[in-house]
């Protein structure tokens, strides 16, 4: 029996619609590297990433708002050097970690695409669509 009741808790503590599950919490450290994941988006599968930044976990399409090419030069290298922004490291448009808004850079206003990101029983997921 409560093993059964152990598996109703976590049932319910994990997001029931349309989620999918990135990482676990803890392999996202505050301004260090993120994950590449891919997602359904749209009705296509795309590249996406997860980052840890100011303790929240945000997570956006891995493509960059001038061209649609992946931000990080390595994988999982996302922020700059000063762990401040996110980065595309083809032609240097730079992005609010908690926003994916423009902050430079020739993306000239358009922002990054962000993925509806939930943190729960240590686990990271984000919404599909």
């Amino acid at each position: 029996m409560a093993g059964k009741k152990r598996l109703t808790e976590l049932s319910e503590r994990a997001p029931k619609v349309r989620a999918q599950r990135v990482c676990a919490s803890g392999d996202l450290a505050d301004g260090g590297d993120g994950i590449r994941f891919e997602v359904d988006h749209n009705g296509e599968t795309v590249p996406a990433f997860a980052i840890r930044y100011g303790g929240r976990v945000y997570a956006y399409l891995n493509r960059c708002a001038h061209i649609a090419m992946e931000l990080d030069w390595n994988p999982g290298k996302f922020l700059d050097a000063e762990g401040e922004y996110l980065i595309c490291s083809t032609h240097g448009a730079v992005y609010a970690p908690e926003s994916g808004a423009c902050r430079g850079g020739p993306c000239r206003g358009a922002g990054l695409s962000g993925l509806t990101v939930t943190e729960v029983g240590g686990n990271v997921y984000v919404e599909r669509g």
